[in-house]
């Protein structure tokens, strides 16, 4: 068998990437939905025998950091989001770590954050979004979330601005743009940074322009949950060439030096810079300006980026088309549920598909989720609803701003559903229909 084999490596190559789609066509195809044994999950991968190709083709290089596919993905990251600079990292909560680490920086002078210094934030949604502004010493202000868009209640962002208040950092939630113009402009008017959390949001925009722009900086997530997935991963992006450079040293365990991985003495001078304390000379790629972490990607995490990143709009296509039949097949059980909208003014690219029961609903959220349960429809939380009410915020920093009633109401009341491209019409249809079933169960044994 070995002396049928090429011997040329290319075509060799070739020749294992041929293969590796005929092994998708045989054991990855995905088996349609079969009614009697329902699975619908909220979220997972959806991939084809091009990315299975391109994670082969990244192997056989065995160059397992950051690479030639890295560098391509986060060049058509930033060509599709509209971004001067684009940066991967390991995750999306290490994004916002880079995110909001940058703000720190000597280098911004004057505008440096520092600790004790609020930053504004939204009491629903997931931990990191917070997380780095907690170790960072310094103090979230937390605003109450509005329902059905699930994002920050922008009118109460204002009275939450104090004299310490340096930042706003909030997400697009499930997949919904926040008023983000409207943010920006409070931003402009007081000199506050602002971080976007697009980790639910690729691809989501705002009067044509992709949601993260409009900060300082945005971030991504690539989890298998998200829009395109890398396994583990995520990005930072900005317009902002200083800020770009300093969440690269961030990301490059703090470091002065912006050789890629494998190169040496790109600013031409490597034993001719004088920094800090040390001897003149000494070797620049040794110097750290930042305190710092390595939170670099894998060159094969690239690769399926880079495969992903071209089903990308059809996966925005399916999950806009999925949450149109969600809300179309819901519709008539609106006397018990809360179904989402849209921030008017936007484009959103969702997430997940939230579900708010009224006061007057005939099951309580714990026995209806339940109940999907038990008939295999997947569903989530709202991450971690009121965040101040979390156990780990025991004891914590933190300032809230106004009421928090409708994060509470989201604590106890709200729930989400999938729209990811993974499912189709049987089984939204499935979902609808096993919803319609259990609210007039419940409302016929109430009544």
């Amino acid at each position: 068998m070995a002396s049928e084999l090429p011997s040329d490596p290319e075509a060799l190559r070739a020749q294992i990437l041929d293969l590796v789609g005929q092994y998708h066509a045989a054991a990855h195809q995905r088996a349609p939905f079969d009614p009697q044994k329902p699975n619908v999950p909220v979220s997972g991968r959806v991939y084809g025998a091009h990315d299975m190709r391109m994670l082969v083709d990244s192997a056989l290089d065995f160059w397992l950091t950051t690479g030639r596919f890295n560098a391509e993905f986060e060049a058509k990251l930033a060509a599709r989001i509209g971004a001067r600079h684009a940066l991967t990292v390991n995750s999306g909560s290490s994004a916002n770590l880079v995110a909001f680490s940058a703000l720190t920086s000597p280098r911004l002078k004057d505008r440096q954050l520092r600790p004790g210094d609020e930053v504004i934030t939204c009491a629903t949604g997931f931990p990191t979004t917070v997380n780095p502004v907690l170790q960072a010493g310094m103090v979230p202000v937390f605003v109450d979330v509005d329902i059905p868009t699930y994002n920050i209640d922008v009118g109460a962002i204002e009275a939450a601005i104090g004299p310490r208040t340096r930042a706003i950092m909030v997400a697009h939630t499930l997949g919904n743009p926040f008023d983000v113009r409207a943010i920006r402009a409070l931003c402009d008017r007081h000199n506050l940074f602002l971080i976007e959390d697009c980790c639910d949001a690729l691809g989501a925009s705002v009067a044509g322009r992709h949601v993260g722009t409009f900060g300082d900086i945005g971030t991504l997530s690539f989890y298998p949950a998200h829009h395109i997935t890398m396994g583990e991963g995520g990005a930072v992006f900005t317009n902002n060439a200083n800020l770009n450079k300093i969440m690269e040293s961030f990301r490059d365990w703090g470091r002065d030096c912006y050789c890629a991985p494998g190169k040496d003495d790109t600013c031409n001078k490597r034993f001719g810079w004088r920094l800090g304390d040390l001897p003149k000379g000494y070797d620049h790629k040794y110097v750290y300006s930042h305190l710092g972490y390595n939170l670099k990607i894998t060159d094969m995490q690239a690769a399926v980026g880079v495969a992903q990143l071209d089903h990308l709009d059809g996966f925005i296509a399916a999950r806009r088309r999925n949450f149109d039949r969600l809300r179309d097949g819901l519709a008539p059980l609106e006397e018990f549920l809360i179904l989402p909208e849209a921030t008017k003014g936007t484009e959103p690219s969702w997430f997940g598909f939230p579900i708010t029961l009224r006061a007057g609903a005939p099951i309580d959220r714990h026995r209806l989720l339940l109940e999907l349960q038990a008939r295999n429809i997947g569903t989530r939380l709202l991450f971690g609803g009121n965040l101040v009410r979390q156990p780990y915020m025991k004891g914590r920093n933190f300032r809230i701003s106004g009421s928090l009633a409708n994060a509470d109401i989201v604590v106890d009341k709200t729930f989400w559903i999938g729209v990811y491209p993974g499912l189709g019409e049987p089984e939204l249809d499935f979902v609808i229909a096993a919803m319609h079933d259990i609210c007039a169960g419940r409302a016929r044994k109430s009544a």
